[in-house]
């Protein structure tokens, strides 16, 4: 199950639409404190909708906290992709494994460079124009995420989508 990493998100409709998107397409998602809102912020439940409940989220104390609860990241196997704009891979250059987890930083300040530091190799970024700063922060998860599925086929996605009143015609 791929995971979705945010380091101190300080927007709740962000959160909350990623956090929909990880209930879309069964990922985890872990918060690092401290966040810009409470848990139970109406701005995160309203844009998470009614899939908040469904969402298999996590929240750590900070970086070192979240590092020590998911030893997982010590296999060979197991990557964390740091989302940031300083990175010199495109996020399409990265072959994502099925439980990779893939963090983004805050919405003013991206993830800390004292972090960045220690993971260049996997540091990946999603090209844009020069004039940009980054892009909104639900957005870039959302497109570096789906890269990772397409990556696995959408294993375990419904691939085909239905009419809800009427029928495609065939003819």
């Amino acid at each position: 199950m791929l995971n979705i990493v945010l380091h101190e998100p300080e927007i709740p409709g962000n959160t909350g639409t990623i956090g929909r998107t990880c209930v879309a397409t069964g990922s985890r998602l872990h918060l690092i404190e401290p966040l810009g809102f409470q848990i139970n912020d109406k701005t995160l439940k309203r844009a998470g909708l009614d899939y908040w409940p469904a969402l298999d989220v996590t929240i750590y104390s900070s970086f070192e906290d979240f590092l020590n609860r998911n030893p997982q990241l010590q296999k060979p196997d197991v990557h964390l992709y740091m989302s940031t704009t300083k990175a010199h891979h495109l996020y399409t250059e990265v072959s994502y494994g099925p439980d990779d987890y893939i963090m983004f930083g805050k919405e003013s300040a991206g993830i800390p460079e004292e972090i960045l530091v220690n993971y260049e190799d996997t540091c990946v970024r999603i090209p844009m124009n020069a004039d940009i700063r980054s892009l909104n922060l639900s957005n870039a998860a959302s497109i570096v995420l789906y890269e990772a599925l397409r990556q696995q086929d959408f294993a375990g996605m419904q691939h085909d989508g239905q009419l809800h009143r009427l029928h495609w015609d065939h003819s």
